[in-house]
């Protein structure tokens, strides 16, 4: 079964929080919590009035130790948190124990290693957990995890000019990247960051594999 099917009952989705992904325009003041502080503030993208790139190989279809990926999808593969609340744990199962929960439906995460239930994945705070694949979804999404804004370009060039800026700790969907640049944004207003400005666009791992859930990093 594909990433987003089925529940395992330890999330709630609501719409409130699907349709703040939906419209990065809005804010909807979600939150990034890991543990007990929070990492992110609101989703918010400011209009504009103007005008370390990641590694470029490709992700294949085998798990780090070298065997085939359970769902027969590349590993690392970018997915984002579909539901407000995501409880994340030290290994994949539910008997295990809960280490912190994610308040950020559209933050994207990096799966680093799977089973078929479960996705080991990296955080923006380049921390590792399990999460059940019901909580996640294929559709892809760009984190500005500085404290600084981010111009959104009109074309893949430091030179374009600029249609919007991308907040601090803000999500934007993304569609793909190219060239070292990524396409964010929406119809109303959309452009290009630079690959390596935003967590979400990187094609490396971003974590070792290797690394025990909830292990500083």
């Amino acid at each position: 079964m594909r990433d987003g099917a089925g529940r395992d009952g330890s999330t709630r989705v609501s719409s409130k929080a699907q349709s703040g992904f939906q419209s990065p325009f809005q804010t909807p003041g979600l939150r990034f919590f890991r543990r007990a502080a929070p990492i992110a503030g609101s989703v918010a993208l400011a209009l504009g009035l103007g005008g370390s790139l990641g590694a470029t190989s490709e992700p294949t279809a085998t798990m780090p130790d070298g065997r085939p990926t359970p769902t027969r999808q590349p590993v690392p593969r970018w997915l984002t948190l579909k539901a407000s609340e995501v409880r994340a744990r030290s290994g994949p199962g539910l008997d295990y124990h809960i280490l912190w929960e994610y308040h950020a439906a559209g933050l994207p995460v990096q799966v680093i290693a799977e089973t078929l239930e479960w996705r080991k994945i990296c955080d923006p705070d380049g921390s590792v957990a399990w999460v059940h694949r019901s909580v996640v979804r294929s559709r892809r999404s760009a984190f500005n995890a500085t404290a600084q804004e981010i111009p959104i370009r009109s074309g893949r060039s430091g030179t374009a000019s600029v249609r919007a800026r991308l907040s601090p700790h803000a999500i934007v969907s993304l569609d793909d990247c190219e060239d070292g640049w990524c396409h964010v944004g929406g119809r109303k207003v959309h452009g290009w960051v630079p690959q390596g400005a935003v967590f979400g666009g990187a094609t490396q791992p971003l974590c070792d594999a290797r690394r025990p859930a909830g292990a500083r990093p």
